[in-house]
């Protein structure tokens, strides 16, 4: 098993909750958050002052999976939060060593 955790743009997040509905991915978590990347922010004009920006907003994807599925996952959400321009975002995938299903206590491939 693994998780695959994937910060992209805001505004591709329904372009990429629909890719891996297509791909068949029954569950994912969303976090709003907020970060800097090689982009290191910018800088806004308010009121004729100059501030600088650091985080810029983001979301978090969570995604837990067998890992024969990981690469078809990866791809769906490469495709879809692409945009071609600095700030795209990343994607990680991590060895998962177990998961457990609260409400039946089922664990391992049964509680994804």
């Amino acid at each position: 098993m693994v998780k695959i955790e994937a910060i992209i743009k805001p505004f591709k997040l329904e372009e990429v909750k629909d890719g891996l509905n297509e791909i068949g991915v029954q569950g994912m978590t969303i976090t709003e958050i907020k970060g800097f990347g090689r982009q290191k922010g910018h800088k806004e004009i308010y009121r004729g002052a100059e501030y600088v920006v650091d985080f810029l907003p983001k979301i978090k994807i969570e995604i837990a999976a067998e890992a024969d599925k990981a690469e078809t996952i990866v791809q769906a959400i490469q495709d879809s939060a692409r945009t071609g321009k600095i700030g795209d975002g990343k994607i990680f995938v991590l060895p998962l060593s177990e998961c457990i299903r609260i409400r039946t206590g089922e664990r391992g491939r049964d509680a994804l």
